[in-house]
């Protein structure tokens, strides 16, 4: 009985937690609209790893004219013979937009590189014009933030087995997610390998450890808001806990196995 109640108070912690901060979203939006400014949150992050319910928890309340989620599905054949982040560029934020790419540009690192979707040469020359293409973005006025979500590989087989039993979360399932065990340690590899080499000063990478779903999409939040400035920010709020949500230091922090 005891128990039982324990979660419900964590559960009732959890909702009022989120509530305050996504009224500190909103301030953050209306800020937004008002300057004319714009964001990009980018979201990558191991197969199963909470990308879908950290964006519910973001926009939530959040004004659906002025947010977009952008999950961009495999290039059309037209769409691969072009420059790499043409189709991308399509989908940047305007004046006054909140923009979520869930996946990103960086699936020519993680996925498509595992998978070899892609060539040596076609992984070489993104890698080697990202942190440019993207200093670009920064310099023009987009803040972007971006955020690797990591869990352990039991945790993901955890949940991979229940995408499998549970008929609402059938189209979660792909053949690429039903890889992703197999293929644990060469993912492991190429993200380390993109976090070394794509953690530039005006886009560096945030790790999240999304084991905990709750605590991932709180301290996610916090660091989000923490980031980005706008009038009336209740700095109390967003204190993040450092073990769940930090900036990526390949000196001082050992990935996930």
């Amino acid at each position: 009985m005891g128990h039982k109640n324990k979660e419900k108070l964590e559960d009732s912690s959890y909702d009022s937690e989120l509530r305050q901060l996504q009224i500190e979203l909103v301030k953050l939006q209306n800020s937004l609209i008002k300057n004319g400014d714009q964001i990009l949150v980018i979201l990558e992050g191991r197969d199963t790893a909470g990308k879908d319910g950290t964006i519910k928890a973001i926009t939530e309340h959040l004004s659906p004219r002025e947010t977009r989620i952008v999950a961009l599905g495999k290039p059309s054949d037209s769409e691969s013979a072009e420059w790499y982040f043409q189709r991308y560029v399509a989908q940047l934020p305007k004046q006054g937009e909140f923009v979520l790419f869930n996946r990103s540009w960086y699936n020519r690192a993680g996925v498509e590189r595992v998978m070899n979707f892609c060539t040596k040469a076609q992984y070489v020359n993104f890698i080697e014009t990202v942190n440019d293409f993207e200093s670009i973005l920064a310099s023009s006025g987009i803040a972007i933030l971006k955020y690797y979500l990591d869990i352990s590989k039991k945790e993901q087989a955890l949940r991979l087995k229940d995408r499998g039993n549970d008929p609402l979360k059938q189209w979660k399932i792909s053949p690429i997610d039903q890889q992703a065990q197999k293929n644990w340690n060469a993912y492991s590899k190429c993200r380390n390998e993109m976090l070394q080499r794509t953690s530039p000063k005006d886009a560096p990478w945030t790790i999240v450890k999304a084991n905990d779903k709750k605590l991932a999409h709180l301290n996610l939040i916090r660091d989000l808001l923490s980031r980005v400035p706008y009038p009336g920010k209740d700095k109390s709020l967003l204190k993040t806990d450092k073990d769940i949500a930090f900036k990526w230091d390949g000196k001082l922090f050992k990935l996930e196995k």
